[in-house]
């Protein structure tokens, strides 16, 4: 019940902005052919930002339980050209977002959030959201 009260507050308080700006850069992304790589890693970014709370981001080897291409050395080369080129200002935003919510105490589970945002900002590929059961 907690989950989704803070789904809906994250929601409306900037959330479904956070995720749609995610699924343009996901569509622009598309658009480019060169940022083919990187659209599906922006659309799961969206579904996190849209609703986040009652998910959490890992490897995505640990979901599989095997290597890949976005978990091996090319996704790490993927992952390097995403951080130059955009990630590091993303995820800058996020963390200065974070910092504001961070100042209250009602702010504080919305700042974990957007400072896992800035995390995957960083690196999106060979990372996935799942779902935490618990």
């Amino acid at each position: 019940m907690i989950r989704l009260l803070l789904n809906i507050l994250w929601f409306i308080m900037g959330g479904w902005i956070s995720g749609l700006l995610w699924l343009l850069a996901g569509a622009v992304l598309a658009i480019t052919i060169v940022g083919l790589p990187y659209t599906a890693a922006a659309w799961r970014i969206a579904g996190f930002a849209f609703w986040p709370f009652g998910k959490e981001i890992v490897s995505r080897e640990i979901v599989t339980g095997k290597h890949d291409l976005g978990t091996g050395p090319l996704g790490f080369l993927l992952n390097v050209i995403w951080f130059i080129l955009g990630g590091w200002y993303i995820a800058l935003s996020h963390l200065l977002i974070a910092a504001a919510e961070a100042v209250t105490i009602i702010g504080i589970p919305f700042a974990i959030k957007d400072f896992q945002l800035a995390i995957i900002a960083l690196a999106p590929i060979g990372r996935e959201v799942v779902v935490v059961r618990r």
